[in-house]
């Protein structure tokens, strides 16, 4: 621990350690409560969509803020039953649930085109509320993505303006008007502002969840960071993570940030254990951008922090010579030293082996990615010059039966169905492409108001449509190779392309959009 820390400080953080001892029992509580949600649910009718939509909704808040992939799976159910039921306020509802966690996760284009499918006039105030505050959210994360004096800029003034309209829909909830408010201060680096607002919140007698106590804590924090006032910013991240743990949130900022923090003032212990229970959690939630975040300090604080340990060590090995015989010393020394040296060996050794473990597993997914691409366009290839060959064939064939050389052959020439050949192909490219592709059809049509979306029939994958597209998307962008592959002409396959991309919200764009398409286990 810091020699510099404060008492205040220094009982908060062993606050901080008691709490994170209590870590698996405040998460044992909250899979219980998901649990009964669940066996709620399953005795539920599945005429009363009132009842089932709500507890989804329900359990999706238990998961949004503890784990992505859950979150998920159960916002998406949301969707499905909205539109079932053929309720437009819900399905948007659901949109809004659904950027949140995309959001979360680092998914900050997915999180822009939910958003972007929402009618906000359909929904309720608590929802609007919502829906502006995850669109200025999305703005601000981009916004410190970006960190620069060209783009950031522009993207803080739609991430305002966003809050505004939020505001606007507050109406007598003070705790979302001052949280919101609080926000856009910070963001406008309005430090003195920012701290009445958020500070408002965290009065003794202002009621409010703990999930949002962390959120208030953390977002004060870094004003006081930012304003110079470093111990005050510290106590707060450490409040921050304190309520993270109490409301099971394993999305969060304050504790990697603390771990930062803690490490630049020389307590590189409880920086190092920190950022390891801050690599867990983002790991267990799958929050791609606290991944990266994470990794980029986490060998930093993990070499200080071995230093350290051997620093500690060669002190004691001192202090241990020191007391020992002068006719051992010199052994005794040398013994103390190889010891030392091989378990430093070995600790690095380790360390390098996880790291090229790591590097190796990164470089065979992308690998794996590249070759299911070049896979398919390559198949897909082969066999259209597969049936070319044929159709040569037989028009070879059918000349010599012409001249009467091979009069034998005619029945062989007529079992060759090009055309049945041409649709094992279709079914073979469409199969492939969309296990590989599972959300290609849904990403493509997110491309088109819902009266322009494509669809396949119920026995299709695929239709010509979608296929000529999926090509496309395969690197094959040339329309006579397209042409030749579907039989079709060349000026019929330019024409579709102008028409379907003519029909896009975005027909500038639209085919970079299409390319941007990426396999399921790409992030």
């Amino acid at each position: 621990m810091s020699t510099f820390a404060s008492d205040t400080t220094n009982n908060l953080l062993e606050e901080l350690k008691t709490e994170i001892g209590k870590k698996s029992t405040y998460e044992h509580t909250k899979e219980l409560r998901i649990n009964k949600l669940k066996l709620y649910r399953s005795r539920l009718s599945k005429n009363d969509y009132d009842a089932q939509f709500s507890t989804l909704n329900s359990i999706y808040s238990e998961y949004k803020g503890y784990q992505f992939d859950s979150a998920y799976v159960y916002v998406d159910k949301m969707i499905a039953l909205s539109k079932q039921r053929g309720d437009k306020q819900g399905e948007y509802y659901s949109y809004v649930k659904m950027a949140f966690i995309l959001l979360s996760s680092g998914m900050f284009h997915e999180a822009f085109d939910y958003l972007h499918k929402v009618d906000v006039k359909v929904l309720e105030n608590p929802a609007k509320i919502d829906y502006y505050f995850f669109l200025g959210r999305c703005y601000y994360d981009i916004a410190n993505y970006s960190n620069d004096k060209y783009f950031t800029p522009g993207y803080i003034t739609a991430g305002n303006k966003s809050i505004d309209s939020a505001i606007s829909f507050c109406g007598d909830d003070f705790v979302s008007r001052n949280y919101l408010l609080g926000l856009q201060k910070l963001q406008e680096r309005n430090y003195i502002q920012g701290k009445i607002w958020f500070g408002k919140l965290l009065e003794k007698d202002m009621v409010i969840t703990m999930h949002l106590r962390a959120m208030v804590s953390c977002s004060l924090g870094m004003i006081y960071l930012q304003d110079n006032q470093k111990e005050e910013g510290i106590n707060l991240m450490i409040q921050s993570a304190i309520a993270d743990i109490k409301s099971s949130t394993r999305e969060t900022v304050a504790l990697y940030t603390l771990a930062d923090l803690l490490y630049k003032e020389g307590n590189i212990k409880d920086a190092y254990s920190f950022i390891q229970l801050a690599k867990e959690d983002a790991d267990f939630y799958g929050a791609r951008q606290r991944k990266i975040q994470i990794g980029s300090i986490l060998p930093i604080i993990a070499a200080a922090e071995l230093n350290n340990s051997e620093h500690q060590k060669n002190r004691f090995l001192v202090l241990l010579l020191t007391l020992t015989a002068l006719a051992l010393l010199v052994v005794f020394f040398l013994v103390m030293i190889v010891k030392q040296l091989k378990k430093l060996k070995a600790k690095e050794k380790i360390i390098e082996g996880k790291n090229v473990q790591l590097n190796d597993i990164n470089g065979k997914l992308l690998v794996d990615a590249k070759i299911k691409e070049e896979y398919i366009g390559q198949f897909f290839k082969a066999i259209s010059g597969y049936i070319l060959k044929l159709e040569n064939l037989k028009v070879s064939i059918e000349a010599k039966i012409s001249m009467k050389k091979y009069d034998a052959i005619t029945s062989l020439i007529n079992n060759i169905d090009i055309k049945k050949e041409r649709e094992s192909l279709y079914y073979s490219f469409d199969h492939i492409f969309v296990k590989i592709f599972p959300n290609f059809i849904n990403v493509f049509n997110s491309l088109f108001d819902e009266k322009d979306q494509i669809w396949p029939q119920e026995d299709e994958l695929l239709n010509t449509d979608l296929r000529i597209f999926a090509l496309i998307r395969m690197g094959i962008a040339d329309n006579d190779t397209i042409a030749k592959i579907l039989e079709y002409s060349v000026n019929t396959i330019y024409v579709y392309k102008m028409r379907i991309k003519a029909k896009s919200l975005h027909p500038e764009q639209f085919e970079q959009r299409i390319m941007n398409i990426k396999p399921f286990d790409i992030s």
